[in-house]
């Protein structure tokens, strides 16, 4: 039998409501910041929530030319910015890269939301010929991916994997795959998401989905913690380099991670709450141990989906209850949403890259705001205040709407 193929990440890259680049967002993070801040692009005080985290230092004309500007969503246009950066931190050089051998797998939830909205009212007001001629090239999902793809000549594997709060991790998750499989030498793989509406924001509000602390913005995300009533919607991108072990030391690239397992799970329930019974996502942990040959008991830290909701907290803490077993109170956890809000497609990216630099640092990050204890959330959340540890296999969750999960095993490089 032939011995598995190493996956190894290599690069990361990240834009994010704390600023752009892996190093603010990381310095940030550490010392328990947060991102959220009442909402500026549009008018939200129509709305139980007019808070949210934004990428306000990012502006696209920083970083891209007027006429990638002109023809881009916003959401295509952070992962780009983020895929440069992740580039750059893999040392590729693509003058020499076989960049027929390179894939584009990138997560999102929703497209061009924005542009969705202001192309409706162009239509409703002015007739349908006044809609710009870009105006599906900009709004699909998939156009983070091809545009990715086009701005770095990748003509390898490419597709969108479109699992809502699962998807940035799910896409990491299936570029391995996809390198195991043969059909990619190297992946540029995460998630993307910039849904800041009045159409997406009212969305979540009709559904009681967000927090109603809106005079509370920096304290507004409060994972696990017992005063928690809703998730803080936000923005960002988080790009991976992900390339097999060969490939990366072939090159001499820096190896800052092993991506050593994924799972993937349907709850079958409901389209937006959590199975009270976790039996989905804890299939998809569980998966995804046996993915990297992990014991439960081997997992130092867990990245949790951690939205700040009332139910998806207590459920994921069961989750981990169920699969971890006595291990679970033992094992340091955090969101790193308490800081950046909930970036959909984008969150479990960002998040991953989050894990990488914990194994790479030697520090977990907190989990800010987390004052009260709330019974049915009893583990260690890492509350409010960074902790040395030394980190040898992080588990990384995301639970989608719709039920659709994902989870990684990253671990120390050896």
């Amino acid at each position: 039998m032939a011995e598995r193929t190493r996956v190894v990440i290599t690069g990361l890259g990240a834009v994010t409501p704390l600023g752009v680049g892996v190093d603010v967002f990381w310095d940030r993070v550490v010392k328990g910041e947060s991102g959220i801040a009442p909402i500026v692009c549009f008018d939200a005080s129509d709305f139980s929530c007019t808070i949210g985290g934004e990428a306000t230092d990012f502006d696209p004309a920083d970083h891209l030319d007027r006429k990638t500007v002109r023809r881009t969503s916003r959401f295509s246009q952070l992962a780009l910015v983020a895929a440069q950066e992740a580039i750059s931190h893999a040392a590729l050089d693509l003058d020499v890269l076989d960049r027929s051998r390179v894939g584009v797998i990138i997560g999102n939830g929703n497209g061009g939301f924005p542009d969705i909205e202001e192309t409706c009212r162009t239509l409703f007001d002015r007739g349908g010929m006044r809609m710009p001629p870009t105006f599906l090239p900009k709004i699909l999902p998939n156009m983070a991916a091809a545009n990715v793809a086009m701005r770095f000549g990748f003509g390898g594997y490419n597709t969108t994997v479109v699992t809502a709060c699962a998807a940035g991790t799910q896409a990491i998750g299936e570029a391995a795959d996809i390198i195991r499989a043969g059909r990619a030498e190297m992946v540029v793989a995460g998630g993307t998401e910039s849904g800041f509406s009045a159409l997406g924001l009212g969305g979540f509000a009709v559904m009681r989905a967000l927090t109603n602390r809106s005079d509370e913005p920096t304290k507004a995300s409060r994972p696990f913690d017992a005063e928690r009533d809703g998730f803080v919607p936000s923005e960002g991108a988080g790009m991976l380099i992900i390339e097999s072990e060969e490939h990366a030391k072939a090159r001499g690239a820096p190896i800052r991670a092993e991506l050593a397992g994924f799972g993937s799970s349907a709850d079958a329930f409901h389209l937006v709450m959590p199975d009270e019974s976790g039996d989905g996502p804890a299939r998809a942990v569980r998966w995804a141990l046996e993915d990297a040959g992990v014991s439960p008991g081997e997992v130092d830290y867990i990245n949790a989906h951690g939205t700040s909701t009332p139910l998806n907290d207590a459920a994921e803490t069961r989750v981990i209850k169920s699969v971890l077993g006595e291990a679970a109170y033992s094992t340091a956890i955090s969101s790193t949403k308490s800081m950046i809000g909930h970036a959909f497609g984008g969150g479990g990216a960002i998040e991953s890259i989050a894990a990488v630099r914990t194994i790479e640092t030697g520090v977990i990050h907190p989990t800010i705001n987390l004052h009260t204890p709330d019974p049915d959330c009893d583990l260690d959340y890492v509350p409010n205040e960074a902790r040395e540890a030394d980190v040898d296999v992080v588990l990384k969750n995301s639970f989608g709407f719709g039920g659709q999960n994902a989870c990684l095993v990253l671990r120390r490089y050896r």
